[in-house]
C-alpha cells in the first residue's frame, strides 16, 4: 500500500485571513500561508493543520441538518509518495475521479469518495 499522509483539513470561507486568525487564536498554530485566496495553520511539531480556501459564493452550513438547507462539507488533502499507486487504490476502494492539476511543483487528483465527499491526492515533484 502507498504511504498516504493527511495534511490538512480544509475550509470553504469567504475570509481566509480571518477564518485563519479565529482558528489560530483557538490553537495557538503558527501561520503559513496568509492571502486573500488561501491561509493555513500548521502545528510547530509540523503535524496536520488547517486550510482555508475562498468561497465568494459561500453559504454557511446549518447545524443540526434540516432537508433543504446546506449541510456541513469540508474536503481532505492527503500527500502520497507515489500518486499512481494511491490513484489506483484509491479507484479499486471505489473513489470517483473528479479532476486534476499541477502547480507549484505539485501535481493533485481530485476525488469523490463513495459517499461524494471530495478529497485531494496530491505529490510534489
Amino acid at each position: 500500500m502507498p504511504r498516504a499522509v493527511l495534511t490538512a483539513a480544509v475550509l470553504g470561507t469567504p475570509d481566509p485571513p480571518g477564518l485563519a486568525r479565529f482558528y489560530q487564536r483557538l490553537l495557538g498554530w503558527p501561520l503559513r500561508d496568509d492571502t486573500a485566496e488561501w491561509a493555513t495553520l500548521r502545528p510547530a511539531d509540523g503535524g496536520t493543520g488547517l486550510s482555508f480556501q475562498r468561497e465568494a459564493d459561500h453559504v454557511p452550513p446549518v447545524w443540526p441538518p434540516a432537508p433543504g438547507t446546506q449541510q456541513v462539507q469540508q474536503h481532505l488533502d492527503l500527500e502520497v509518495d507515489d500518486l499512481d499507486a494511491a490513484c489506483a487504490l484509491a479507484e479499486e476502494a471505489g473513489a470517483r475521479l473528479l479532476g486534476g492539476h499541477e502547480e507549484d511543483g505539485e501535481v493533485v487528483r481530485v476525488y469523490a469518495d463513495p459517499a461524494g465527499h471530495p478529497f485531494c491526492l496530491f505529490v510534489r515533484v
